[in-house]
């Protein structure tokens, strides 16, 4: 199956890369903030509509003016995608999948991407324009042989780390068939629980290193602004905060993998939770857990490597209906852990017993497409 994938590293710049880097990186900021607030005012104010080829036209002009005259220094290319991601913006925007486009801070993730004509790839070495040798990249994994890399973007992370993503025309095999299949119930104490009896503890990296981030906080908070302290301080927060987001991001596609691998049918449960975020005894734990991000990572695998994912709806009653005999009983407060089924008596364990009932129903949602059948994860 032919995708796209970007396979991204980390790389060590020279001085002088450095410096090309950072101006390319202010001159792409400047164009799509420069852009959005061109194309904010002229609907504001007139209502009218500015798309990417007016921009585009007014980003010439702008290169002509004197006192804009720098844009000229950097490779042209990176400036010019930054226009098209703004259009992306504003075309999620207007189909309802994402918020008004925000402004891009020097102080966030920096970016620039490169297409075909504005960098140069042997297979084994990668030189951007305006740059006379190639990126130290570090290799830690290996780039298919004659997959055709289309982009590379460069990024810089608030804790000062250079990474480069190459995007590919790559092909995925399809694993052979399994027999497994597993439902899956997401949850705070125990990160996943499957209907095999198995629960799996969350990792909590956040909660684990609150205490190191609180203090690297409050000292930043001491120190004076604009000072050079200030910055150090700053850089040691955005490194906690990256190794906190590495460490999750590890765990859930060690997880993912290992469950893709292991079974041919996954069901989990369809949770709405931004909507669950808005309880605020437990919207830090649920940030912590990244139940969206482990069912996006399950979704593309599932994909790739042919395998079903199903979706149950949220309101199925997994939790309260006996795996055993199909009994539902009317409540069952979150306290309760585990429950005797009045009908058939038998002993459930609040989660597993979830888990199973997850499992039944996505299989019956493949097999005859009842009421609780895939929903959109």
């Amino acid at each position: 199956m032919g995708i796209k994938r970007a396979y991204k590293f980390r790389f060590y710049p020279t001085p002088d890369q450095q410096a090309v880097l950072a101006r390319t990186f202010g001159c792409a900021r400047f164009a799509y903030n420069y852009m959005l607030r061109l194309r904010t005012d002229a609907w504001y104010q007139r209502q009218e509509r500015v798309g990417y080829h007016e921009t585009s036209a007014a980003l010439t002009a702008l290169k002509r003016t004197p006192e804009h005259a720098w844009l000229n220094e950097v490779s042209s290319v990176p400036v010019q995608q930054a226009l098209r991601h703004l259009q992306s913006a504003f075309a999620n925007f207007f189909a309802k999948r994402a918020r008004y486009p925000n402004f891009r801070r020097k102080e966030g993730i920096q970016s620039a991407e490169y297409t075909t004509s504005a960098f140069k790839w042997d297979g084994a070495s990668l030189t951007l324009a305006k740059m006379a040798a190639p990126l130290a990249i570090r290799w830690s994994r290996t780039i298919p042989k004659g997959a055709k890399v289309t982009t590379a973007t460069v990024s810089k992370d608030p804790s000062g780390r250079y990474h480069v993503s190459l995007l590919c025309d790559d092909a995925v095999s399809v694993k052979p068939e399994v027999s497994g299949k597993v439902g899956i119930d997401l949850g705070l104490t125990h990160f996943a629980i499957l209907s095999t009896g198995e629960k799996i503890t969350a990792p909590k990296m956040l909660r684990k290193n609150e205490g190191k981030l609180a203090k690297l906080e409050r000292r930043l908070a001491k120190k004076q602004k604009g000072s050079a302290n200030r910055r150090k301080a700053k850089l040691k927060v955005a490194r906690m905060h990256a190794r906190i987001a590495d460490s999750r991001k590890d765990f859930l596609h060690k997880l993912s993998t290992r469950l893709i691998n292991e079974n041919q049918v996954i069901a989990v449960e369809s949770l709405a939770v931004s909507n669950m975020q808005k309880n605020r005894c437990l919207a830090k734990a649920i940030s912590d857990a990244s139940w969206s991000e482990f069912i996006r990572q399950l979704q593309y695998k599932a994909q790739w490597y042919g395998r079903e994912l199903v979706g149950i709806d949220k309101w199925y009653p997994s939790s309260k209906r006996c795996s055993d005999c199909g009994h539902t009983v009317v409540k069952l407060p979150l306290n309760v852990r585990a429950w005797t089924c009045p009908e058939c008596g038998n002993n459930h364990d609040r989660d597993i017993n979830a888990a199973r009932n997850v499992l039944a129903a996505g299989l019956a949602a493949l097999a005859h497409g009842e009421s609780v059948s895939p929903m959109s994860l």
